[in-house]
This record gives structure tokens, sequence and C-alpha cells, in this order.
């Protein structure tokens, strides 16, 4: 079977369980959003130098799957999903967020004020997974304001999201100073 099914052709495209709906429909925008979301931390995992960030940012890529499945489904089919055995967004996805801002919180991160996107690539990448994480958050807020959203954890997820995300960022920053501060005073 070829990936060129042709049936976006007409502008609509497929949901969970058959159903189709215009491609710029609330629920598109939002789980499309976190496409690009999950898109956006992959080049910042692929920029990240340290296993720290590698590896949350793949945790998180995996976590988002589930958020992408869920938004994907029309609140009706929601017991046909969860009785299909898929997951859903839970509390306990937030809790491991909270964990990781204390993690990070705990390496004394550096920082005053509003941070300026750049000070290396890695940095900038994971401002723009913020960027995008924090426009995901409004196409899900968009959503519930419609009565399209059964669970309001995914918004409270995307916004301790682009916490974490903001955080690495500086996190990174912090790290390269710091090394760059030993190689200078070698």
């Amino acid at each position: 079977m070829s990936i060129a099914t042709k049936t976006g052709d007409s502008g609509s495209t497929g949901l969970m369980f058959n159903r189709r709906v215009s491609k710029c429909h609330p629920r598109v925008e939002a789980y499309g959003a976190v496409d690009e979301l999950n898109t956006a931390i992959g080049m910042a995992r692929a920029t990240a130098q340290q296993n720290f960030v590698r590896e949350n940012l793949l945790l998180v890529q995996k976590d988002l799957v589930v958020v992408m499945g869920e938004l994907a489904t029309q609140v009706e089919d929601l017991p046909r999903y969860i009785k299909g055995g898929y997951s859903v967004v839970s509390g306990e996805l937030i809790v491991k967020l909270d964990e990781l801002v204390q993690k990070i919180e705990a390496e004394k991160v550096s920082f005053k004020g509003w941070a300026t996107p750049g000070a290396n690539f890695n940095s900038a990448a994971l401002d723009v997974a913020r960027t995008t994480c924090r426009r995901a958050e409004r196409r899900v807020c968009a959503l519930q304001e419609a009565d399209q959203l059964h669970n309001t954890e995914i918004i409270i997820y995307l916004n301790r999201l682009s916490d974490v995300l903001w955080l690495l960022a500086r996190w990174v920053e912090t790290k390269l100073a710091g090394d760059l501060n030993e190689t200078l005073l070698t």
C-alpha cells in the first residue's frame, strides 16, 4: 500500500475510527501542532550533546504520541479508544515533568530575567521547541473552548512541558558556559 492514499486530496483528513474532518478542523490543528512540537523536540534531541537532554527528550517524544492519539479522537469515540487499549494523558505524565523540573532546578541553572535564544545551537533548538509547545497549547485551548476537549490534563501537560523546555535550554547554556570557563582556565 502506498503512503499516497489520495484520501486527503479533497481537503479532509482521517481521525481515529475512520472519522473524516476538514484539515483545518480545530482537532486537526491541535494534534498537528503537537506533531510539529514532536518534530522540534526531535531536532533539539539530535543537536544535544548531553545524554541527560537526549534521554529526557526521547521520553517526552514517546509521551507526545499519547497526546496526539488522544487529540486525534473525537470526544464521543474516547470510550472506544480507551477500550481499545490506547493510553490517555494522565496526571502521571505531568508528575514526570514536575520531577524533571525539580531535577533541573536543583542543578542551579543560571538565568537572569528573560533569556535571549541563540547562545548555542542546542539551546536555540530547545527554545524553538518551547515556542512550538506554546502554540500547541493554544491550539488545544481552542479545542477546549469549542467544547471538543474531554481531558484538560492535556493543557496542563503542555504547559508544564514548555517550562521543562525553557529550563533545559537554560541548563544547556549553563553547562556550556561552565565548560567554556573550564577550557579558558586551562
